[in-house]
């Protein structure tokens, strides 16, 4: 039972420790939803929920975006290029209805 108390404060630190040296490090207009001075405080006095609360609703979200169903992922002209624009799921489909526009333009 000792062990197992032991290996969690020793958990519990290591999480801390690296929650606390990345609330340190990001930078103050990265981090979401709380100043930074606050985060730190609460990552400071209360290290395993403030170490939680940090990884669940602080951190920079950096990861890449990914795209929906319906945007373009290689644009075809720079205006396209705008993120969650939409677009074809099927560019035969696209093509040929463009065809016929362009065929009613004319």
């Amino acid at each position: 039972m000792i062990k197992l108390e032991l290996l969690f404060g020793l958990v519990t630190f290591c999480l801390w420790v690296y929650c606390l040296v990345e609330v340190i490090q990001t930078p103050e207009g990265s981090i979401r939803n709380l100043p930074k001075t606050i985060w730190l405080l609460l990552v400071l006095l209360f290290p395993f929920v403030g170490s939680v609360a940090w990884l669940v609703a602080g951190r920079p979200d950096d990861g890449p975006r990914r795209a929906s169903a319906y945007e373009r992922h290689a644009p075809a002209y720079p205006e396209y290029d705008r993120p969650g624009r939409a677009a074809a799921l099927d560019p035969a489909r696209d093509d040929d209805f463009l065809r016929q526009v362009r065929a009613r333009a004319e």
